[in-house]
């Protein structure tokens, strides 16, 4: 099945984390400005009114709160270790396909260690061992790292920031263990990631609430994330910035 990444909390962290360097937005891009294709703006508009001003306060962030605040701190990093420990296998590979032997290496490394040792993945006993704990690396990434485009951007209903290159992503969803998941238990993981995503941003609000232009924040942000996963380089790259992006967003 596909696997499901929880957007709406990537989306809001990201813009929060990038509010201080915005500007009001301007006809014609930037130098260094990731290029954006966003032919159904309108649409997104409309489904970013949704998303923001009315699913996620009303709805996304007092679940997110509440699970938080009463489900205790070891069952949280418990579920959440098992929930990231499903994903090491795909990793690898795609981190294969893009030549990152040594992160393919940790990956496989980190998901025979913590199913075995660590319970199914309860435990992250690997990082305890040392091993790094790289960020998901999804199919495509690995497609977009040889010059496959992100294709329309797309705001999806109570979903999120979408591009038409993450539809490859349904390869992913071909390899064991999540080649076990069913659309329920798919659901149910992206919702616990999610819940966990958002309730670190509730203190964090009022930045994204200070930019001119929120949507527009939003998605470009969210390209230039999608670039960095990929690993595209360009004549612009700032490693210093992405590095700090790259540590805030690793767990989602």
């Amino acid at each position: 099945m596909t696997k499901i990444k929880p957007q709406l909390g990537i989306l809001l962290c990201s813009a929060l984390l990038m509010t201080g360097c915005a500007s009001a937005p301007s006809e014609e891009p930037l130098a260094g400005e990731p290029q954006v294709y966003d032919p159904f703006e309108s649409f997104n508009r409309s489904m970013w009114t949704i998303n923001y001003d009315y699913l996620d306060p009303y709805l996304v962030k007092p679940v997110s709160l509440a699970y938080v605040d009463y489900v205790p701190v070891p069952i949280r990093s418990g579920i959440a270790n098992f929930l990231g420990n499903l994903d090491e296998p795909s990793s690898m590979i795609n981190n294969l396909v893009m030549g990152n032997g040594g992160k393919a290496l940790d990956h496989f490394n980190r998901f025979w260690i913590n199913t075995t040792l660590g319970l199914g993945g309860l435990i992250d006993v690997a990082s305890e061992a040392g091993i790094t704990d790289h960020n998901e690396k999804a199919f495509s990434d690995a497609i977009g790292h040889y010059g496959v485009g992100n294709g329309p951007y797309v705001m999806v209903p109570a979903y999120g920031p979408w591009t038409v290159r993450e539809t490859a992503d349904v390869v992913d969803g071909m390899y064991v263990p999540l080649s076990f998941l069913n659309f329920w238990a798919g659901l149910g993981k992206w919702a616990l990631e999610g819940l966990e995503s958002r309730a670190v941003l509730a203190q964090q609000e009022s930045l994204l609430e200070g930019s001119p232009d929120p949507y527009a924040l939003v998605r470009d942000v969210y390209i230039q994330r999608q670039d960095f996963k990929a690993e595209i380089e360009t004549d612009d790259y700032d490693e210093e910035q992405e590095a700090y992006l790259d540590e805030y967003l690793e767990d989602f």
